[in-house]
């Protein structure tokens, strides 16, 4: 018996079926080992030895693979054809020989597809683990655990607020930043244009001004409404005739088809996903059989897959859409080791595959590798110049006629900016013409700054830098979420102050390891170890002996020293120059002490010299001009009834009010949605919680107040949300225990209702029934054994079946390692000995069922 192993369980069954008797393939749910957390796990002392860990919920599978090892004549290591495959293949069999499980004969093979014939030709083909990829996988992971357990505690104690720093995360977050400080130094420009609609055989068509008092004129040239004025009434008074008709042929190539990175920058800008869930859709369909494998640097298409596409084309259309030569496209990654095929359609009859965001993932990628072996699109390109009777103005109108859409007859490439020139249509002109004219405008408009990076124009950006590598891309972008360094708005980033001040931070203490020439240096050494052309262990410490002292020394600085250098090297951002010349940096409270930069325990906030005299205090928050600057307490009066001051005043969390002092302060925030602050509200805001009265049935009171999450009402332990600060104050009785009503009854539909949302088909592994259901905790599906909660990036309407069976998949592969972390307590309440020998008892007939 030959043992596979292969990453997931949904592969697993698919092989199996198509090697038949003979072969039993188990997976190996992904990684297995990993670097523990702590301090230690690479030893620079020693040659960077690592101590690998197994993962704890992995022990179901690693037994069951072990077992059956054993009992093989060999073992087929059959994970993924990337360096992370590599290196799981590499784990597996480091375990088994560990324990002495491991058969005598061992091969690895590699696929880029899942179907019958990839497969069969894989096997006949099996080779050795390939050292150097697992060479590159060692010196990734220990310079990634050596960078983060290296700076990260720098950052703790230097830096209150940061939560970690990584070796591309921190690169990738830089990039957001200096955006952003374009954006913020940006300033606009006013300009104006002038054009004249203008009609001819019935077309009508615009011409731009582009010479006026017989100068040419440029974007910017007029740039007042006088001029621009003046310049309408020149062409409302001119009659003007065309000059000359410039036609040029245009030729359009279509795109390779996609890589990694092009397949994440495209589904962003036309599905709008994220790259997460690009890369997790994607998996599915390559584990479906329906996409080839989807992290890949390469271009370049098989053959077979060539001929196949060039087949469906000329069935699809006639023999004008095939070029007479196949189309050949050359990777331009400089890794050959890990450039594999593009990702293509397994079969390039098949245009459809799945259904929901599966649907569309395959369409785009079947149609973009089909366009790829297509003949050029043939375009023209007719420029028509017109000028008046004194030759000093001139008018411009451009258009474009597609002759032969070739490839755009299937698939157009998205584009992440809109473009300058526009493809407008024109009537047939020639020389001597005479257009009527119909209107002339004059249109002000202001230069715009760079816009924020989307997902897909910042993976394109650091692809180009040459900034992490493109099956990484998802995770760096997820691990600034995650950390809250940046947000997302109308998917475009925006770095957090935490994320700014971290950046700011590394670039004063650590400019080289976050400069970009570094970065993109270091990547191009981690490739040389992939193509065999540089010594892992001797990357790393070249990379050790400069960073390590570089970091001991930023620890032996003092928290003080560390503000007091990004005080001033953030003054431009913290304290930007006034309009009337005043300091920016004296203290709108007092009038007398300067603001500086301070650390606290939630991390960094400006603060006056004069404290504690003077208690004025800012957030770090943007910079810059425009922002609203915090004049510091405040009295709106006394209350009406004790007749203390209560004071507005500004904290690290936004804007609060307060009454009294010390710990029998009373103290409130301000809701985003309360409107004009004055000393009405602040009594009322004081004043809660508000009793509406006693529910009619229980007798017992109804309160109105505001909480962390929203304004709410409460009744014997039970909530119910309001819609706005408002309502606190204006929610009668009837309204209350009617919207206390609504919330028991929709908690209880959510708890207790069987009927599903959906049901969503067979399983197509068990044949279960699935179904969609609305449980307590959100969306989830059963097939009534396995539950399984809808990830936040799934939608339930869009939820198809095989990302339901895939869930519950997954969920029942984890039910065991929870099962057991519930006995836990049961066994440390058990202090006696023979308590502890039970477990084992246990478990030994658990296994003879």
């Amino acid at each position: 018996m030959k043992l596979v192993v292969v990453e997931s369980p949904a592969k697993a069954k698919t092989i199996e079926k198509y090697l038949g008797g003979g072969y039993r393939v188990l997976a190996s749910y992904g990684h297995v080992r990993d670097l523990p957390p702590k301090d230690g796990s690479v030893d620079p002392d020693q040659g960077f030895a690592m101590e690998w860990e197994t993962y704890g919920d992995k022990a179901k599978q690693l037994k069951a693979i072990t077992d059956e090892a054993k009992k093989a004549d060999s073992l087929i290591l059959a994970t993924d054809p990337d360096r992370e495959g590599e290196a799981i293949s590499w784990h597996v069999q480091e375990v088994l020989q560990k324990r002495k499980a491991l058969p005598a004969h061992v091969e690895r093979v590699t696929f880029n597809a899942i179907t019958k014939s990839a497969v069969s030709d894989a096997m006949a083909k099996p080779r050795a683990l390939d050292e150097d990829l697992i060479d590159a996988y060692r010196a990734r992971r220990a310079l990634d655990y050596l960078v983060g357990f290296t700076l990260s505690p720098v950052l703790w104690r230097k830096l209150p607020g940061a939560k970690s720093a990584g070796r591309v995360q921190s690169v990738a977050l830089r990039l957001i930043v200096d955006r952003e400080r374009e954006i913020e130094m940006f300033r606009a420009r006013e300009y104006w244009s002038v054009s004249a609609t203008l009609e001819a055989d019935g077309t009508e068509f615009l011409g731009r001004l582009v010479r006026y008092k017989g100068e040419k004129l440029d974007r910017l040239s007029i740039g007042d409404e006088g001029t621009a004025m003046a310049a309408k009434a020149a062409v409302e008074a001119g009659r003007f005739t065309v000059q000359t008709v410039e036609t040029k042929p245009l030729t359009r190539n279509p795109p390779p088809p996609f890589t990694t990175s092009t397949l994440q920058q495209e589904a962003a800008r036309k599905l709008g996903f994220s790259a997460s869930h690009t890369m997790r859709i994607a998996q599915q369909l390559y584990e479906d059989g329906a996409i080839t494998y989807m992290r890949t640097d390469g271009v370049q298409m098989a053959e077979e897959a060539i001929s196949a596409a060039r087949k469906a084309v000329a069935s699809r259309y006639d023999a004008g859409y095939v070029p007479d030569k196949p189309r050949h496209y050359q990777t331009k990654a400089k890794n050959a080791q890990e450039a594999h095929e593009a990702i293509r359609p397994t079969d390039f009859s098949r245009d459809r595959a799945g259904s929901g965001d599966h649907a569309r993932l395959y369409d785009l990628v079947w149609k973009r590798a089909l366009a790829s072996q297509m003949a050029s699109a043939r375009l023209e390109r007719t420029t028509v110049e017109m000028v008046d009777g004194t030759g000093q103005t001139a008018l411009r109108a451009t258009g474009q006629v597609v002759l032969f859409p070739g490839f755009l007859a299937l698939y157009e490439e998205g584009r992440d900016d809109e473009q300058d020139e526009e493809s407008r249509r024109l009537p047939r002109l020639k020389e001597g013409d005479a257009p009527a004219k119909k209107a002339v405008h004059a249109e002000q408009h202001f230069t715009q700054p760079p816009p924020r990076y989307s997902e897909a124009s910042l993976v394109k950006k650091m692809e180009e830098l040459g900034i992490g590598r493109p099956s990484t891309y998802a995770a760096t972008l997820q691990t600034l979420k995650d950390r809250d360094y940046v947000t997302v708005e109308k998917n475009r980033f925006f770095p957090a102050e935490s994320g700014r001040l971290l950046t700011a931070f590394l670039e004063r203490f650590f400019e080289r390891y976050v400069s970009y020439d570094f970065t993109a240096g270091l990547e191009e050494e981690l490739d040389d170890i992939s193509g065999g052309r540089a010594d892992w262990q001797k990357v790393l410490e070249a990379f050790w002996r400069d960073f390590k002292p570089k970091t001991a020394e930023i620890m032996e600085q003092k928290p003080s020293d560390i503000t007091a250098a990004l005080d001033e090297f953030l003054a431009p951002f913290l304290f930007p120059p006034k309009a009337d010349g005043s300091d920016p940096r004296l203290c709108p409270a007092c009038g007398e002490g300067r603001l500086a930069l301070r650390g606290g325990r939630f991390g960094a906030f400006v603060a006056c010299s004069n404290y504690p005299e003077c208690k004025f205090t800012r957030r770090f928050a943007q910079g810059g001009e425009g922002v609203a600057e915090d004049t510091g307490p405040e009295i709106l009066g006394q209350h009406p009834q004790t007749g203390e001051d209560i004071t507005r005043k500004s904290g690290r969390f936004g804007p609060y009010i307060e009454m009294g002092s010390g710990k029998e302060a009373k103290r409130s925030s301000i809701p985003r949605d309360a409107g004009e602050l004055d000393l009405d509200l602040a009594v009322k805001l004081l004043s809660l919680p508000r009793t509406i009265g006693n529910h009619p049935e229980t007798g017992q009171p109804i309160t109105a107040s505001i909480g962390r999450y929203g304004p709410y009402l409460a009744h014997e332990g039970k909530y119910a949300k309001l819609g706005s600060t408002a309502e606190v104050f204006e929610t009668g009785m009837n309204a209350a225990v009617a919207k206390l009503a609504d919330a028991a009854n929709s908690r209880g539909q959510a708890r207790g209702s069987r009927e599903p949302l959906k049901v969503l088909g067979p399983h197509p592994r068990t044949e279960a029934e699935i179904k969609l259901m609305e449980g307590r905790y959100g969306p989830y599906v059963t097939d009534g054994t396995t539950n399984a909660t809808l990830p936040k990036t799934i939608a339930p309407d869009q939820l198809t079946l095989e990302e339901a069976a895939q869930l519950i998949d997954d969920r029942a592969a984890k039910g065991p390692a929870k099962k057991g972390r519930k006995k836990a307590p049961a066994k440390k309440a058990a202090p006696k000995k023979a308590a502890a020998k039970k477990a084992p008892a246990k478990k030994t007939g658990a296994k003879k069922k």
